[in-house]
């Protein structure tokens, strides 16, 4: 049997994945979940519960694993769950990851977002050297830039992984990316800007995940993707695969950006979740194309075609009455 895992966000899209992938490998696992949970872990999982903002609590949950993998995290757009952001993204990492040595964990793999080195540069993909800046970015993702730094300066060694965009079933918030799925899905996409992202299958970053815990190098930042994509050549693939339509019009920046800032202060009145994110809005003007070469090599990440991980989120997205 291999060394004992805690797994922080198991519950989640990404870490539910990780979850299988380190059980696949035969290592045992303690999740983590929110105090009312009512989540049933599978065999090999134990669940423990916790709070990421009350990490010392953690400690006597952490000892006897070898490893921790902090997948967890707090994700949103509305203006009024900023504040909320940082304090479970950056100081609950730096928390988890203090409460882990306390407790003699020997390495820990956080997971971050490849949004933290920002888009392509004149044409050349982005790397791991690479930073974006916090200045003008999301509260999501510039906590996400301020968790790395405090991953990266934190007593314990950890390995950082930066997932691009994520697709797959199981998605259940769903995520950005899958919004933008079952957005699609829904015909709520007019048009298109002239942007692209990196899209991959949540399997294989799952599988990156367990690779880090023997392969990565302490204090190193892996990209980990799968397609460089257009989001003209995305909704090809998703009208490829769902039956709908694509969308031809390209939409003008100014446009996008006054739907996105009128929806913004909508919310900011109101509450809930913007249905044309101002952030989203941003980075859709730019190519968010990486190299993930370092991932391959010292990883031996090897990404699936995302056809068939697009496939398999449209079918559980209309399985579960999403579209």
């Amino acid at each position: 049997m291999s060394d004992p895992v805690f797994l922080t966000g198991a519950t989640g899209f990404i870490g539910g994945h990780v979850l299988t992938a380190l059980l696949d490998a035969g290592h045992p696992v303690r999740g983590l979940v929110r105090p009312g949970s009512s989540w049933q872990p599978p065999v090999g999982c134990t669940a423990v519960t916790g709070d990421l903002t009350s990490s010392g609590a953690l400690v006597r949950d952490l000892e006897g694993c070898r490893h921790l993998v902090h997948v967890a995290g707090a994700y949103s757009f509305a203006p009024r769950a900023r504040a909320g952001l940082r304090a479970v993204n950056v100081g609950g990492c730096a928390g988890i990851l203090e409460a882990a040595r306390l407790a003699g964990v020997e390495r820990a793999v956080v997971t971050s977002s490849s949004a933290t080195v920002g888009p392509a540069h004149n044409g050349r993909l982005a790397t791991e050297d690479d930073w974006a800046q916090p200045e003008g970015h999301s509260a999501y993702h510039s906590s996400k830039i301020e968790q790395e730094r405090a991953a990266l300066a934190a007593r314990l060694p950890a390995v950082l992984i930066l997932p691009t965009a994520p697709v797959g079933p199981a998605d259940h918030k769903p995520t950005p990316t899958g919004a933008m799925v079952v957005a699609f899905l829904r015909g709520r996409i007019l048009g298109h800007l002239s942007g692209g992202l990196n899209i991959v299958d949540v399997a294989d970053v799952a599988r990156a995940h367990v690779a880090a815990l023997h392969r990565g190098s302490p204090r190193e930042r892996y990209l980990v993707g799968g397609q460089n994509l257009a989001l003209s050549e995305l909704w090809a693939l998703l009208a490829s695969v769902s039956g709908r339509r694509a969308p031809k019009l390209p939409i003008p920046y100014p446009v996008a950006w006054a739907a996105g800032a009128v929806d913004e202060l909508r919310c900011g009145v109101r509450g809930g979740e913007p249905l044309v994110p101002l952030e989203g809005v941003r980075m859709a003007r730019h190519r968010m194309f990486i190299d993930d070469s370092r991932a391959r090599t010292e990883l031996g990440h090897r990404p699936s075609e995302v056809v068939p991980a697009l496939a398999a989120a449209v079918r559980w997205y209309r399985d579960h009455g999403y579209a």
